[in-house]
């Protein structure tokens, strides 16, 4: 079985417990080494990311999900430090304004999707509208239930439009944030990132594993497969989704344009 494998959600057997937050099984056990092998990583996804905007004709949607301080930012800015940002782009979601509101709570997400030659990273993403509504009980069951089919009818349908879809869960432990959320604090260069807010939310942990585990396990499909991402240690977070990407990257057609037959023989004139 493909090492990779083991991270991907199984919705016929599933359980957050099988996953460990602090597993460190990526690493290759010398910060230098892994220091190397996160550069290279990052080098092939921008050479292959290149191709993917030249072609422009697949598209990639990887979206990130986790508890807040799992590392979401961390995570892009290591994992695309060598692309180049044209064909890349970022949508963050946050909480919906009126407009958005006024429609359903897909119609944002659809507007942010891939289009040909596009990698799109989701930060946060419609899983929101499983998770947080359901925890602080602005959904019941009947209602999560009717959405997880629409979110895989949803990303079915993307996927037989040409996206491939990528999903990461980033998953940390109480303590590891609680790390965090204190670094946050203390760091007067990361203080700014501090929401009061986020300890109301930390209260909520159990509520908020169950609503995940339940989520990843009915939304994981083979067309948007959910991979649990341990994230406590963030070198092992960021190998786990390089690797992911470039091996989903490696595994399409993706080639350069060919030069068109009436360029051949044109030559640039002084």
């Amino acid at each position: 079985m493909d090492s990779l494998e083991r991270y991907r959600v199984n919705p016929k057997k599933f359980s957050l417990k099988q996953f460990k937050a602090d597993d460190k099984s990526a690493r290759t056990g010398d910060k230098l080494e892994d220091a190397k092998l996160l550069a290279s990583l990052a080098q092939a996804i921008n050479a292959r990311q290149d191709i993917l905007h030249a072609q422009a004709r697949h598209k990639v949607l990887l979206i990130l999900q986790g508890m807040d301080t799992s590392g979401k930012d961390g995570t892009i800015k290591q994992v695309f430090s060598a692309c180049d940002p044209l064909g890349i782009r970022l949508a963050c979601f946050k909480a919906p304004s009126d407009e958005e509101l006024a429609h359903d709570y897909l119609w944002r997400v659809h507007q942010q999707a891939p289009k040909k030659g596009e990698l799109v990273i989701f930060n946060r993403s419609h899983y929101e509208d499983v998770l947080i509504v359901k925890v602080h009980g602005w959904i019941d069951d009947p209602e999560c239930a009717r959405r997880y089919r629409q979110i895989n009818d949803f990303e079915r349908m993307l996927a037989e439009n040409g996206t491939i879809i990528i999903k990461c869960f980033l998953h940390i432990s109480p303590a590891e944030q609680k790390e965090r959320l204190q670094e946050r604090l203390s760091d007067p260069t990361k203080v700014w990132k501090f929401n009061p807010k986020d300890l109301e939310e930390r209260k909520l942990w159990p509520a908020y594993a169950t609503a995940y585990e339940n989520a990843l396990q009915a939304t994981s499909t083979e067309v948007a497969p959910w991979y649990v991402i341990p994230a406590d240690s963030k070198t092992n977070r960021n190998l786990l989704v390089s690797q992911i990407l470039l091996k989903t990257l490696e595994a399409m057609p993706l080639e350069y344009p060919v030069r068109p037959k009436e360029w051949e023989g044109l030559k640039i004139e002084d």
